[in-house]
This record gives C-alpha cells, structure tokens and sequence, in this order.
C-alpha cells in the first residue's frame, strides 16, 4: 500500500499552538523539561503514542506541544464535541470523540467506529496519535490498569494497510514538580519505541494474545520512565519521605541536584525503591517508619508549614529582611496585581464553584489562562492602547505583562512563605515545633539504618 503523506498544521493551527506553548511553558510553568525527543521516529511514520495520566489536560498539552513538527491527535470526551462550532474547532486541532457507555450510553458507543476510521486514516498518513491506556487520569503519582484499546487501533491500522505498514508504540511519561500550583516545572519523557510488525503474525492467529504481550511490555517500560509508588496504603508516608529534607540530601549524595526536576526524578526513584527494599526486607521496622511519619505528616499540615523550615529555621532578623522585602516591592506588586487580577480570580471561582476532581485544578488554570483570561487582561488591552494610546504604549504593554504575571504570582509565594516561617517560630507554636523537628529527626535516622542494611545486604 501506498504510503500517505502526514498532514501538516496549518497556519492557524500553529500560531494557536505557539500561543499555547508560550502560556504553558514561559507562564504557567516556570521551567519544562523534554527528554529523549530525539526517540521519536521520523515525521511520516506511524507512531501510537502513549503514556501515565496524573494531571488532566496538562498532559495531553505538554505532549502536544513538545512535538512542534507534527500535528498529533487525541481522543478528548465526546460530551464537548457537542457543539457544531466546538466540534470543528476541536477536530481542526487533532483531536477526536471517544463514546464512553458510562457517560453517552450504550448506544453511543457505536459511534466509536469513526473514530477509529479517523485513528485508522491518521496513522496510515504517518501521523502520531496520542492515547493513556489507564483510560482516565489518577490522583496519585503511580500506574493504573492498562487497557489494550490503544494496541486495537495499532493493530487495525496495520491490517487496514495489508499488515504492510510499519506501527510503532512510543512510551512516553508525564511528571510535575508539583500539581496544584503554576510556575513549578514539568517533565515529558520519551522512551524507546516499540515496533509492532514483529507481533503481526502472532496477532493473525490470536490478536488478544498479541495485545496481551505488546500491552505488558510497553507498561513496563512506561513504568521504567516515571515516579510509580505501587504501595497505596503507605503513599503519604512515601511521598513525603522523597520531597522532604532526607530526599533532597538523598539526591545530593548521589550526585543529582533536588532542583533539577529530572536529577529529581531519578533520585526519587531509586529511593523509593530502596525503601521498598527495604521494607520486604523488615516489614515491621517499616510499618513503624510509616506510622511514624504519618503522625510527622499531620502535625505539619495541623500548623500550616512546610517540611523546608525545618533545616532553614527562619531568624527573627530574616523574618524582619523579609518583611523589609514585601513592604518595598508592594507598589510594584499592586501595579502588577490590577492588569493580571484576572488570571488569578476566574480560575479560582471556575475550580470552586464547579470542579470537585482536584487533579482538574491546574488544568483549569491553564485552560482558563490561555481561552480566557490572557486575552482579556493582556491582549485586548494591548489593542484598546494601540487605538487610543499609540503603537508604542501598546507595545511596551504587551511587553511588560507577562513579567507583572510572574512578579504578581511571585509575590504572593514571598508572602504565603513569610506567613509560614511566622507559623514555624511563633511563640504559640514553639513547643509543637520542637516534638515535630526531633520526630522528624528520629525518623530520618530510622530510615537511613534501613537504607545502609540494605546496601550492606547487596
């Protein structure tokens, strides 16, 4: 069979796309991070793109826009296709309905088969489809359950090209510093692609076998690229133990900056595996190490402070240098704050009043910024001054907002910080303080025998 030619975006299509990735990675997220690019296969080749799901529509964005020289599609919920106006809007932008039964209903689902007609003709035309086989995000930084839908389109695709065309799995991961806040950083991962023409006979005799292989091979490899802590019941505890102060001093002995999201995530890794070792190892000291931190963990969230304070105890001398700070920059935080308002208050209200999913917050926030908010504190302003002002004002506007909305949000993190360390030292607090920091301490020197048994063992 002939090969197609990928379709390219089209002007619109990548002007929307550069506009997006300037709010997401120059706004929204203070620094984002693409490794292993140079992974993905050549334009033209036919590739099924998969990966976790931890943070809604950031993931599918992040992906989207790390690959600049191909229009990608994905599958979004066919609820907002709805709309005429939204349907060719979003189909313009790659992406397709999925019918799900528990949502469109059982009739609904029929409908799917155009879409795989579209997933079909996309790979056939060399381009790149991006699907999560967990089937909807989690809330959690850990793998879910693999559904094969994703190896059914690869391999119809293959047989819609007489088993000719050559489909390829790229495994791929999605990772953030954190998720609820902007200007954290974010981490897309590429790993090894993973041809499917080796299975094609396997899958002629037996295609649920054939997805069964295919399916555990390439979760592994996702698995291989990002955070998964397996063990739920004890997830807090692990999580904290990785971001807290014996995870960045973990880092450091390694070699790896606790700054540098993916020296992180490699550091956390290997910790939290050890400590896995651990833990098979001597359940009980484990159990104790896990009961431990969950009262540390508590007691940290009950005062409002975080774990930081505790190996950079705030003076009263830098509470004062602090707020020395806060009251100098104030006039240019409320000159900043009155033009980008906005980007702060409609996100919030969205995520208040309508979403209950948290894992939806930043998502909403980015989507809010980028339809929204963006184009009514910044650029139609910029338009208004260029019509009643003059080109120049206009310019130096438009110039100078995004540095009010990075100032504006950094400020208002000096301030929640100056709020905590006067949490940390307060008179009132200062007794809790002291049993939190030498629980804190006899947790740490727990875990660090725990580690060198295991190292001694290996």
């Amino acid at each position: 069979m002939k090969a197609l030619k990928p379709r390219k975006m089209g002007v619109l299509h990548r002007m929307f796309h550069f506009y997006v990735d300037f709010i997401n990675s120059r706004l929204y997220f203070r620094k984002v991070h693409t490794i292993g690019l140079e992974n993905m296969p050549e334009d033209g080749t036919p590739v099924v793109l998969v990966s976790n799901h931890q943070n809604c529509l950031n993931d599918p964005i992040g992906l989207a826009l790390a690959l600049d020289d191909r229009k990608p599609h994905f599958l979004a919920r066919a609820n907002v296709f709805r709309n005429p106006v939204a349907n060719r809007l979003l189909r313009g932008l790659g992406l397709l309905p999925a019918y799900r039964m528990a949502y469109e209903g059982r009739s609904a689902v029929g409908k799917n088969a155009e879409t795989m007609n579209d997933v079909n003709e996309a790979l056939l035309h060399g381009e790149t489809v991006i699907l999560y086989p967990e089937c909807g995000h989690q809330d959690k930084r850990w793998l879910g359950t693999f559904s094969n839908a994703y190896l059914k389109m690869a391999f119809a695709a293959a047989e819609a090209s007489g088993f000719d065309r050559d489909i390829y799995v790229m495994p791929t991961c999605n990772h953030y510093s954190t998720y609820f806040r902007a200007r954290g950083q974010m981490l897309i991962k590429f790993g090894r692609p993973i041809s499917i023409r080796p299975f094609y006979d396997d899958y002629k005799r037996n295609a649920h076998e054939a997805a069964r292989k295919v399916n555990a091979f390439v979760r592994r490899e996702i698995e291989s690229l990002m955070l998964n802590i397996e063990d739920l019941d004890n997830y807090e505890s692990l999580d904290y133990l990785r971001q807290s102060g014996f995870g960045e001093e973990y880092a450091r002995r390694k070699g790896l900056s606790p700054d540098n999201l993916p020296e992180r995530l490699l550091s956390d890794k290997e910790l939290v595996e050890r400590i896995e070792q651990a833990k098979r190892r001597s359940p009980e000291q484990a159990k104790h190490l896990f009961r431990l931190t969950r009262r540390l963990v508590a007691g940290i969230g009950e005062l409002h402070i975080r774990d930081w304070l505790f190996d950079n105890t705030p003076t009263l001398m830098s509470q004062t240098l602090r707020l020395v700070g806060l009251l100098v920059g104030l006039p240019l935080f409320v000159a900043s704050i009155i033009p980008t308002f906005l980007m702060y208050l409609v996100p919030r209200l969205m995520i208040k009043r309508m979403i209950r999913d948290k894992m939806f917050y930043s998502s909403i926030n980015l989507a809010a910024t980028v339809l929204i908010t963006y184009p009514l504190c910044c650029l139609l302003p910029t338009v208004l001054l260029w019509i009643y002002a003059g080109w120049a004002y206009a310019l130096i506007y438009f110039l100078a907002f995004p540095l009010m909305f990075i100032y504006s949000w950094n400020y208002i993190s000096w301030v929640v910080k100056f709020i905590g360390c006067y949490r940390f030292i307060s008179t009132r607090n200062r007794r809790k303080v002291r049993h939190l920091a030498a629980l804190r301490r006899r947790i740490f020197t727990h875990l660090d025998q725990m580690l060198q048994s295991v190292g001694q063992c290996e």
